[in-house]
């Protein structure tokens, strides 16, 4: 009875959420466990916080100055580096979530005025502003609004309610539980630092209102990278998939990684984000750029035991997005198909094409060949043959049902999915013809 009615009203248990911030600075994901990971970490001289150190010590260019020196200070206790992160916020920087971050991490190092400069500054931010739709506004308004509270009237929580409440509950959370919002790899980031700021500050999890997103999101950031990594200079980089030609981005790929290791560290014990660990953990993908050298830093935890993510599905299918991915194999060298936002691609022998869905016109068209699966091109009817394993038919109207007939096998009706495609399996070997008609 209880299940069932937890089913019919899913925020049942919400109408007793707390928006008001008690908790002590720091309040932004340096929680007590992680600051003492952290601090482990400087303490053993790991390659990690060395090349973090030599970065922030050798006066490096560093992309976002005020996140990477007030993570060195909150770590070293080295007032120089954490004033330096007050001067800088303090000064003409007007990145609101690096704001919210020094003023957080560097509350110690702060004098009254500094501290007073600095919360004005950002609180004139937020009401000057415009509130911002995308999830990086969003966010960063998220950070500022829980690292400045303190006044005892509590004027952060009107605001934190709203995003929780309206703009969360009612519709983003909602557009990715059924796929109409579909984020790259790394946009997943700025939802992963929302996630944990509203846990460790509110007791809320946030994942509670898109389960089945959240259950995959750990396979998706890994089946949603091609096979060959890149090696660039300062480390390989696995990269994920892009649209269009032209080069890697490699700062989208930094960013990606972190929202991996970020995931991990939301939770370690679920089983998706322990073959995620397994993928992240290797160390020629750490990463040592004045970018990424602080994410690698901060969210990467060397003693989380990780699986093998050889032992995961070689085909990742989002049904509600009509996310696709299939690998050949988990090598390096191994074909890989996508079909992500709209855009079906090939990877083969470390190029990427783009693959004109539906074109052929043929009444037989080709099997695109990937390990046990095929991946098919076609406009209803059409035909081919096949031998067994996954059949995904790509390219078809979305959301429309299908009459599928095999050799020997009574008629099926199934339906695609948000971006036209469907998904069948047969057993290993079997060999028949395979004809598809849309239902009238």
């Amino acid at each position: 009875m209880l299940a069932s009615t937890v089913a019919a009203c899913p925020n049942l248990w919400a109408q007793d959420d707390e928006f008001r911030v008690y908790t002590e600075h720091p309040r932004l994901i340096l929680t007590a466990q992680r600051l003492r990971l952290l601090k482990r970490e400087r303490e053993r001289e790991s390659q990690r916080w060395r090349q973090f150190e030599l970065l922030v010590k050798g006066s490096a260019n560093l992309p976002e100055p005020g996140f990477g020196l007030a993570l060195y200070y909150a770590v070293s206790g080295d007032d120089a580096a954490g004033q330096r992160a007050v001067e800088w916020a303090t000064g003409k920087a007007d990145d609101l979530r690096q704001l919210a971050l020094v003023y957080d991490w560097c509350w110690p190092v702060m004098s009254p005025q500094q501290s007073a400069a600095l919360a004005a500054k950002i609180r004139r931010q937020l009401s000057e502003k415009p509130t911002g739709d995308g999830l990086l506004a969003r966010r960063d308004r998220v950070l500022a609004l829980i690292a400045t509270a303190g006044d005892p009237q509590h004027p952060e929580e009107a605001p934190l309610e709203d995003f929780i409440r309206q703009w969360w509950r009612a519709r983003f959370a909602p557009a990715l539980a059924d796929g109409r919002t579909v984020l790259s790899l790394s946009d997943v980031y700025p939802l992963l630092e929302i996630l944990h700021a509203v846990r460790d500050n509110l007791r809320i999890d946030l994942r509670e209102d898109a389960l089945d997103y959240f259950a995959h999101l750990p396979t998706y950031l890994i089946a949603g990278n091609y096979p060959a990594p890149y090696r660039a200079p300062e480390n390989e980089f696995r990269i994920p998939a892009y649209l269009g030609s032209g080069q890697p981005d490699l700062q989208g790929a930094a960013l990606a990684r972190a929202a991996g290791l970020s995931m991990v560290a939301f939770d370690n014990n679920g089983l998706e984000n322990q073959f995620l660990q397994g993928w992240l953990i290797q160390d020629r993908f750490l990463m040592m750029t004045p970018l990424g050298a602080p994410y690698e830093f901060l969210w990467a935890n060397p003693y989380q035991p990780g699986l093998s993510y050889y032992q995961l599905p070689l085909v990742f299918h989002d049904p509600n997005s009509g996310a696709l991915f299939v690998r050949s194999a988990w090598d390096e060298d191994a074909d890989w198909f996508g079909l992500y936002a709209g855009e079906a691609q090939l990877f083969h022998e470390g190029r990427v094409t783009v693959v004109n869905q539906g074109a052929s016109g043929s009444s037989a068209p080709k099997p695109l060949q990937l390990g046990d699966s095929s991946v098919i091109l076609g406009r209803a009817p059409f035909q081919f043959s096949m031998e067994g394993g996954t059949i995904l038919a790509i390219g078809l109207k979305p959301r429309q049902k299908y009459l599928v007939e095999t050799d020997d096998e009574e008629m099926r009706e199934i339906q695609t999915d948000r971006a036209g495609t469907f998904v069948l399996q047969y057993p290993p070997g079997r060999v028949a013809g395979i004809r598809v008609h849309e239902e009238s």
